[in-house]
């Protein structure tokens, strides 16, 4: 899309300055661009000491009024975030950046899904999160002793970051590093014993050994979910709808099987009667009108229907009856009316049933609190909520604490202590749990409670939920066994990565590095675009790990190297800030390592080096041809070391030799 000439590129506003948008402030000023603010009340004291000098200009007012977003310059800015705390001020403050400023994205803090859905559709260049939402992934993770480090679902498949420590028995032991990565895996992170975590990705050699001692961190394609869902046709009626949506033998034959495996025995007998009913039903009709031309098709369909529904005593009840019938009608009449009776009896059985498990449904009771080995979750708002929910995906054994009791329905399957908080502990077998969680909306009272479980529990992992940075560092320092999280500090790059058109899917922590699953959609003006993915990776530090061409339907996941982007593509990467700065900069590193190619063994061998050699590397066809006619010679083409270490492979799988200089 092309940009208004007066919009400037490197200008962004920011509407709030409480504790999110501070470290959006923050956060934006490492990219290096202008930033102005919009704050309500002039304040002389900052979480964040120095940000009076990060701001380029502070306006002081409400910023749904147009004056006050023309004096901070919303006409020129490229993108603007509204970050107070009450989301009617945002939405209005949104609505009035539109009618100044059509062209700049808005980047909004709002909770309500459904208003946000029709604010995207009528607004445009729109994306709204929930600052306390966005870090749920992290609490969760944080609780659990585990190689899981992150987690996120990308079209019905679920991703899953791990972090293993390797020892002598691991499969992975002494294998060669570019040996883990395979077509759903890809790793991100190697680290030798005793040496800190680095930062970044591709901070490791291909070829070398994994030792004992050493971590390693990756990412991988681990569930299709596409089953799961298709587990909610519970319903003949539902299984209906999805079958007349495309009338095909096979389709049709799929959805029987389908039916038939996931329904219990009481469903099965009441689909094959339904089934026999209904063919007697037509062949009761067809008869009656073959024994009887002069009555009516309506009369047949009648007389089908009466039998259908168990009324022999009906028709033939009487001592006479008005048209004669032979005995092989009357012992067919006889059998489909008993046969109509018992669908009907199986029919009322399953509405019993369903009317009793409704029942019972309600005074539904709560499992039981885990004994040991489980996760004590205190405060059950949205952040809670958010958190239990990723427990129960992960199958963690849990039990939430809150003031309040839940509304029915809500989290069904967790156990579940309402009351004072302090006296709740007691209840939830302490002494034994493995992890705490504590996530209340007073980040004094989760200190408190943290340390009274401490106290019951040493052993136990703790996971504090803050929000004034300064207050966070002082429990992390009072604290060094717990996990403290700022959820603000957290969700800002999310918000600072949407701002510049980035759409963030989702976040989670590799260490103490906020990692960023961003999704690219790839425009003609665009720095990724006529680029190998390659150049993504290793130039700009970013790991992708879903590409999907235009006008195709099936998506690659960690797709090779050798695809070349193009206009309408999208790519999803793992990124860092650091590595947003570089794609929005164009900033790319170049690569350094030249690869020679000694020999090959035949001429077929050398046409199919040249053709590898063009589809790794990108470089012309001819370019390759010439290099191959002239063995041996220099590739006089910089790769990246992964790259020109793939090449290397590659070249071996077709009888060429060569190697890196």
């Amino acid at each position: 899309m092309e940009q208004n000439a007066t919009i400037d590129p490197n200008f962004f506003l920011v509407c709030g300055l409480g504790s999110l948008g501070q470290y959006c402030v923050s956060v934006l000023k490492e990219f290096g661009v202008k930033v102005n603010a919009i704050e309500e009340v002039n304040t002389q004291t900052w979480e964040i000491p120095e940000l009076p000098d990060l701001i380029d200009k502070l306006v002081i007012g409400d910023c749904r009024q147009p004056k006050i977003l023309e004096q901070a310059g919303i006409k020129q800015c490229r993108a603007i975030l509204i970050v107070t705390s009450d989301e009617r001020v945002n939405i209005a403050a949104a609505f009035a950046a539109r009618s100044l400023n059509p062209e700049v994205r808005l980047v909004i803090r709002s909770a309500q899904d459904n208003l946000n859905d029709l604010l995207r559709e009528n607004l445009g260049n729109f994306v709204a999160f929930e600052a306390t939402q966005l870090p749920a992934n992290s609490f969760a993770l944080a609780a659990l002793d585990s190689e899981t480090r992150g987690f996120f679902t990308l079209e019905n498949r679920l991703l899953r970051v791990f972090g293993v420590s390797i020892d002598n028995s691991h499969r992975w032991s002494h294998s060669r590093l570019y040996e883990i990565n395979t077509s759903h895996r890809r790793v991100l992170v190697h680290t030798r014993a005793g040496k800190p975590l680095t930062k970044g990705f591709y901070q490791w050699k291909p070829d070398a050994k994994v030792l004992p001692g050493d971590s390693i961190f990756y990412i991988e394609v681990t569930e299709n979910l596409t089953a799961h869902s298709t587990k909610q046709i519970h319903t003949f009626g539902q299984f209906w709808d999805e079958i007349v949506t495309e009338i095909t033998w096979q389709n049709l034959r799929n959805k029987l099987t389908q039916f038939w495996e996931e329904s219990s025995q009481t469903r099965r007998v009441a689909f094959v009667g339904a089934m026999l009913l209904v063919i007697c039903f037509l062949f009761g009709t067809l008869l009656y009108k073959w024994q009887y031309p002069e009555i009516t098709w309506q009369d047949a369909f009648n007389v089908a229907l009466v039998l259908s529904l168990g009324g022999y005593g009906d028709l033939f009840g009487g001592l006479k009856i008005d048209f004669p019938a032979p005995w092989w009608l009357h012992l067919f009449s006889i059998s489909m009316s008993i046969t109509g009776t018992i669908f009907v009896g199986i029919l009322y059985a399953l509405i019993t049933e369903r009317v009793l498990s409704a029942r019972f449904q309600f005074s539904k009771r709560r499992p039981r609190i885990p004994k040991a080995d489980h996760v004590v979750l205190i405060g059950m708002g949205r952040v809670g909520r958010g958190v239990a929910q990723l427990l129960q995906e992960l199958k963690q054994p849990l039990v939430g604490v809150h003031t309040k009791d839940l509304e029915p329905g809500v989290l069904p399957q967790m156990p579940f202590v309402v009351g004072n908080i302090n006296n709740a502990l007691s209840k939830v077998n302490m002494q034994t749990a493995k992890s705490v969680i504590v996530v209340t909306d007073d980040e004094v009272a989760n200190l408190e409670i943290a340390l009274k479980a401490r106290t019951v529990n040493p052993q136990a992992n703790l996971v504090i939920r803050t929000f004034d940075p300064r207050f966070s560092e002082n429990v992390a320092q009072l604290l060094p066994y717990a996990r403290v999280l700022g959820v603000y500090a957290l969700a800002a790059e999310a918000y600072a990565g949407a701002a510049f058109g980035e759409n963030i899917l989702n976040l989670f922590r590799l260490d103490n590095q906020t990692t960023l699953v961003t999704e690219y959609q790839i425009e003609a003006d665009d720095t990724l675009n006529g680029k190998l993915i390659a150049d993504i990776a290793y130039g700009y530090g970013l790991v992708p790990i879903f590409h999907l061409r235009a006008n195709q339907y099936t998506p690659k996941f960690m797709p090779s190297d050798d695809i070349k982007l193009a206009v309408g593509d999208r790519l999803v990467v793992l990124a860092t800030i650091d590595g947003l700065q570089r794609v929005e900069r164009g900033t790319i590193k170049t690569g350094q390592r030249l690869v020679r190619v000694e020999k090959t063994i035949s001429p077929e061998a050398a046409f199919e080096g040249a053709a590898v050699i063009s589809r790794v590397t990108g470089c012309d066809m001819q370019l390759a041809r010439t290099l191959m006619n002239q063995l041996p010679a220099t590739l006089q083409y910089p790769l990246y070391l992964h790259q020109a270490h793939r090449l290397v492979h590659e070249l071996s799988k077709s009888q060429v030799s060569s190697h890196i200089e």
